[in-house]
């Protein structure tokens, strides 16, 4: 194999595991909590752990592929993140599992940072946007059959083997590793690790917060108390990275318009996916009555675009990146209202526009949007961007899972059930649909 075929070859196989050890985790909950006893506040964190690991680690991980060299950094997150699934996959209490998590979210964070400032180092021009369209494909496929990969490996072998599935995947990655050419940092580059510590505190505190307000009040003292807390931090990163001489976040990249374009673009797209598929499978159930099956297959049509489209995503923004991101926002924000006019009586048709209209949006721009995203910078600030991007978007994805899940509870009286969950899905549908064409109009601004 050629340079550029291990890199890509590595970087994808990686890739694969991350929407893997996210759908499989959600699934194996009830057995998982059946088995180590845990109450759902506490089993929740099982997922809540990996999420605010990686979210809040990528930006940093993408300053630390800049300064130690992309291979290295590479090849510590995916060894991280085999450690910690392993960790997971024998955990007998609870405490170590989350602990484990949290380690695989911090090794899958600087795979993922480090990997996309590979493929950007090693491929550019027309290259560079096919590696990334194929990244957005290869996610896409692990986003359509995790599910249903993880709900097999759950009936047949129980939970813990939804944490070795992925391990398998990244041991193969490191072999890759061990070929892959060797990079070579920048001299002189200095770690900013006071500000990484500022930003990582900050940015954990902003999602515990979001996350747990809905359960213990927003006037309760924790909250307030963190809420507070990660205030001071923000402003302590600003001020830090405002004195460092190479700081790990680059407060110019908010000047750069068409970056700050397309994060808001995948921030938004991901803010209406995620919560979707997290709450649409209980409605489905719960309201309209389908077996757990039959919703896993309805849902098919709002994944599998993400497996068709990249490709094609990728070839249009070589000619028209623009027209691309801000109709695919467009196109999803229509997809999501359109659910407004779905009930308890409505069938597959009533909801596949709408799921292909959301699916079709993702999936044309899945990868994509990250390899645009990474080209409006310089080469050597590549692992920066693409840390600070994927932050974005992460951060972006939980803030809109917290809210929408306060707002069905809240609209539906505490019961995602009956009419009262159909009334407070169509309200959530329609501000999603409102603010997607909103974030639309303010990308076609930011880009033009």
């Amino acid at each position: 194999m050629n340079r550029r075929s291990l890199v890509l070859s590595a970087v994808l196989l990686s890739a694969l595991s991350v929407p893997l050890t996210i759908t499989g985790t959600s699934i194996a909950l009830p057995d998982l909590r059946r088995d180590l006893g845990a109450d759902l506040t506490t089993a929740q964190w099982v997922v809540n752990g990996y999420n605010v690991a990686f979210a809040a680690s990528l930006t940093f991980a993408g300053s630390l592929a800049d300064a130690l060299g992309r291979r290295r950094a590479f090849t510590a997150g995916v060894a991280l993140f085999v450690l910690g699934s392993l960790l997971c996959a024998v955990s007998g209490h609870l405490a170590l599992l989350n602990i484990a998590r949290v380690l695989a979210g911090v090794g899958a964070a600087a795979g993922t940072a480090a990997g996309a400032s590979l493929l950007a180092a090693t491929f550019d021009g027309r290259a560079r946007t096919r590696a990334f369209g194929l990244l957005g494909t290869v996610l896409g496929v692990g986003l359509a059959l995790g599910p249903t990969v993880s709900g097999h490996l759950v009936s047949t072998s129980g939970w813990r083997a939804v944490f070795v599935a992925p391990v398998v995947l990244s041991a193969l990655v490191l072999t890759l590793c061990l070929l892959l050419p060797r990079s070579t940092a920048p001299v002189g580059r200095r770690i900013d690790w006071p500000g990484g510590a500022f930003f990582t505190a900050g940015l954990v505190l902003v999602i515990v917060v979001l996350v747990e307000a809905p359960t213990l009040g927003v006037a309760d003292p924790l909250i307030l108390t963190g809420l507070l807390a990660a205030i001071g931090f923000v402003v302590g990163f600003v001020r830090v990275e405002r004195r460092a001489r190479e700081p790990m976040f680059d407060l110019g990249l908010l000047a750069n318009r068409r970056f700050v374009g397309y994060a808001v673009a995948a921030g938004t797209l991901m803010g209406l996916l995620v919560p979707l598929l997290v709450y649409l499978p209980s409605y489905l159930i719960a309201v309209v009555g389908l077996d757990s099956d039959a919703s896993g297959l309805w849902l098919l049509a709002l994944t599998l675009p993400s497996v068709a489209l990249p490709s094609v995503g990728a070839a249009i923004a070589r000619h028209r990146p623009r027209l691309l991101v801000v109709g695919a926002v467009a196109l999803s924000g229509v997809g999501v209202a359109l659910l407004t006019s779905t009930g308890q009586d409505s069938g597959f048709w009533d909801f596949a526009p709408s799921f292909l209209a959301l699916g079709t949006g993702v999936g044309l721009t899945t990868g994509v949007v990250d390899g645009l995203a990474v080209s409006a910078v310089r080469a050597e600030d590549a692992g920066t961007a693409a840390g600070i991007f994927n932050t974005a978007r992460l951060t972006t994805e939980t803030i809109a899972l917290a809210g929408v899940g306060a707002l069905l509870a809240a609209l539906s009286g505490g019961h995602l059930e009956g009419a009262g969950f159909t009334t407070a899905l169509h309200a959530v549908c329609a501000a999603l649909g409102l603010l997607a064409i909103g974030a639309a109009a303010v990308v076609a601004v930011v880009l033009r």
